[in-house]
């Protein structure tokens, strides 16, 4: 039995009612429409599930690919010896406790923005036109319009690797730009409660209407995309950077810089995970050539083993 089953018999033994399913295309679970078919995909609904998952992986000796919406991963396309742990519908609850939101890992940034509008809650305005889920967005430190996960997060309930589940206060989460202490430490964050204040709805909505309109007008939200591609780097911006080694429209295949917004590289249809590497590869080669700077991917890539993919 190879390992990937083997892990599929363990989850099934510890959880008998989990979601699973064989043959996943990961093009239709990634906003980068990319990607080939995982060997097995396994959706949670609970903590409970989540911890089963991870024990059977450490028994199975297989590292899965965790991932929400799937927003912010590129995955290698063809046959995927791997399994894929999916946080969706199943773990996208929403409570409001007062002046706190309760988001499951699954749950939309979006829909948590538009739950914290219905209650009169400010503070979270700047999630409202991420593209996310909020595990996510907790695990990276999501942010937008001067605003990140960092801000409002309170605690975190985790499930550690060996399959404990603990949780988090705000300061062990280590948040930094697009970091948080879960990236090293191999976390799985399955609940998050962030503190927000009164506010009023009015302005609340006009923020976010406002917000949205700013990101239709600057970002190509009609192409396939996993959002920013680089992430900020220590001097200037990696959109200034791209545009001013003129390679806005540059494209590789399927693949290209947006003409709209060079910190974006798009899908233009039938783009491969060899278009969009070679095209990240050229942009951060020219990049460097320019103006000395080497751009740091923020876009997580997924080799077919599920390891992660370097340059």
């Amino acid at each position: 039995m190879d390992a990937v089953r083997r892990f599929q018999e363990l989850v099934k033994l510890a959880s008998p009612g989990i979601h699973m399913r064989e043959g996943a295309d990961m093009s239709a679970l990634t906003s980068f429409r990319v990607g080939g078919i995982a060997q097995v995909l396994v959706e949670p609904a609970d903590t409970g599930e989540i911890a089963a998952c991870v024990r059977a992986s450490t028994d199975a000796g297989i590292t899965p690919i965790w991932f929400g919406a799937g927003t912010n991963v590129l995955v290698e396309g063809g046959h995927l010896h791997i399994a894929a742990v999916r946080f969706g519908e199943r773990m996208s609850r929403v409570r409001t406790r007062g002046s706190e939101l309760e988001l499951q890992c699954g749950a939309a940034l979006s829909a948590a923005a538009e739950a914290a509008l219905a209650s009169g809650l400010t503070g979270f305005e700047f999630a409202h036109g991420i593209p996310g889920s909020a595990g996510g967005g907790v695990y990276m430190n999501a942010g937008a319009y001067g605003g990140c996960m960092g801000d409002v997060v309170i605690w975190s309930e985790c499930v550690t690797p060996g399959g404990e589940v603990v949780r988090v206060d705000s300061r062990e989460h280590e948040f930094s730009y697009r970091h948080s202490a879960f990236m090293d430490n191999g976390y799985i964050v399955a609940l998050t409660c962030v503190g927000l204040r009164s506010g009023d709805p009015a302005g609340i909505e006009r923020t976010m209407a406002d917000l949205k309109s700013r990101r239709a007008q600057s970002q190509p939200l009609d192409l396939p995309s996993a959002g920013s591609t680089f992430k900020r780097p220590e001097k200037g911006y990696a959109a200034a950077l791209i545009e001013s080694a003129g390679l806005k429209g540059a494209r590789i295949g399927g693949a290209m810089v947006s003409e709209k917004h060079a910190g974006f590289i798009v899908n233009t249809g039938g783009a491969s995970f060899e278009d969009i590497t070679s095209l990240m590869r050229f942009v951060r080669q020219r990049v460097l050539d320019h103006s000395g700077i080497l751009l740091e991917p923020e876009v997580r890539i997924i080799d077919r083993e599920g390891r992660p993919w370097s340059f």
